[in-house]
């Protein structure tokens, strides 16, 4: 059987959530489908991204986003209801470029992940699948919220026009996933019931404890240029820790990940390093003592907090991070509200070597029982083969 899959990005080096996402789906559905990639792309190429991918795809259709065609698109996005996030990877060259290949291949079935690429297919006359992914909506409301004035009519506009295209493109789609029950909730559609939880996973066996010299205190990793992130870090670094530091003052945080933007650059300081790209984030995980994630907007589930757990890290999370996660508070995972709240969680944790171990165990337990890759994409096989 035939799948063609369409992505926004090249699934490949995994640095950011939907990348990882969509490899190991390709990873493991490659196990039944002959698979067809199409990505679009709009940075310079991995030189081992063909390679890695082509262990998985018998074909891979690499379609260059030009900076002057996103322009133009979010120009003429202007004029028309669709998301600006949806138009900025639209383009009518592409889409010829896409349904030829949908010609040439003739796959069984197409698999959509992000509703930013259902405008290519939503057409064809193919049984497809979308992957909602989070609910883009919401985030972009949380980030309404919290963002200065100047910026609230924007994202104003786009958090109705996201609000109206989820529910409008759900019933070009045979099959719709998600990563959450949380994110379920909030697709404003009658028949939501009808998508499926898929949730994420991690390789227990790529990530997993190894000694390293412990350097840093706390850490936290990331796309250091996506909003929540940065969001994340700023309330770290300037009301969290200041207020460790009055009590410890030697803490150490290391804030790890791809393109850190300049306002995560102006938070470095003697206590705190960002370290940009890394090779392989283990070695982050091994050398710190407690993974911290205030995470105060966004949606969906925290690849992170997955990596930081099965590493062995005792982690302490908002609620907002944890209503995807569902691990249980006080036993497999921290969760604070208050400034106060992770101060003392961090505060106890770094006295109490045992209580951090405990912690840490109990929260490997918990991704070995709910996080597993192969377990989650096979409900996508089971979906498609329905179909």
């Amino acid at each position: 059987m035939k799948l063609l899959i369409l992505l926004s990005r090249v699934p490949y080096p995994l640095e950011k959530g939907d990348k990882l996402r969509a490899f190991n789906h390709i990873r493991y559905l490659s196990k039944h489908y002959e698979i067809t990639l199409v990505a679009l792309n709009d940075e310079k190429l991995h030189p081992a991204a063909i390679s890695t991918l082509g262990k998985f795809c018998k074909e891979i259709h690499i379609i260059h986003l030009s900076k002057f065609t996103i322009f133009l698109n979010l120009i003429k996005a202007v004029f028309t209801r669709n998301p600006f996030s949806v138009a900025y990877f639209y383009s009518w060259r592409i889409k010829n470029k896409i349904i030829q290949i949908i010609e040439n291949t003739s796959p069984d079935h197409i698999f959509c992940q992000l509703i930013r690429m259902s405008e290519y297919v939503k057409y064809v006359n193919i049984p497809k699948t979308l992957d909602y992914q989070d609910v883009f909506s919401k985030g972009m409301d949380r980030r309404l919220n919290a963002s200065p004035w100047f910026l609230k009519p924007l994202f104003r506009v786009e958090y109705k026009r996201l609000l109206n295209y989820e529910r409008y493109i759900f019933d070009y789609f045979d099959n719709k996933i998600i990563i959450s029950e949380a994110d379920k909730k909030f697709i404003d559609h009658p028949f939501k019931n009808q998508i499926h939880v898929v949730s994420n996973g991690v390789d227990t066996k790529y990530f997993q404890q190894f000694d390293e010299e412990k350097e840093f205190d706390l850490l936290f990793t990331g796309n250091m240029n996506y909003p929540p992130n940065i969001n994340c870090v700023s309330f770290l670094v300037k009301d969290i820790l200041p207020e460790i530091l009055k009590v410890k003052p030697n803490v150490r945080l290391l804030i790890a990940g791809t393109n850190p933007s300049s306002q995560v650059l102006s938070l470095q300081s003697a206590n705190v390093e960002v370290s940009g790209w890394v090779e392989d984030m283990r070695r982050c995980y091994a050398k710190s003592r407690i993974f911290i994630a205030p995470m105060l907007i966004g949606t969906g589930l925290q690849n992170k907090l997955l990596e930081a757990m099965a590493m062995q890290l005792p982690c302490v999370t908002s609620s907002l991070a944890n209503s995807s996660l569902h691990a249980e508070e006080n036993k497999e995972i921290l969760v604070g509200i208050q400034i106060s709240d992770y101060v003392n969680h961090v505060l106890h944790l770094l006295n109490n070597p045992a209580k951090a171990n405990e912690i840490a165990m109990n929260g490997l337990k918990f991704i070995e029982r709910n996080y597993n890759w192969e377990k989650h994409t096979d409900k996508i096989y089971q979906l498609i083969k329905h179909k």
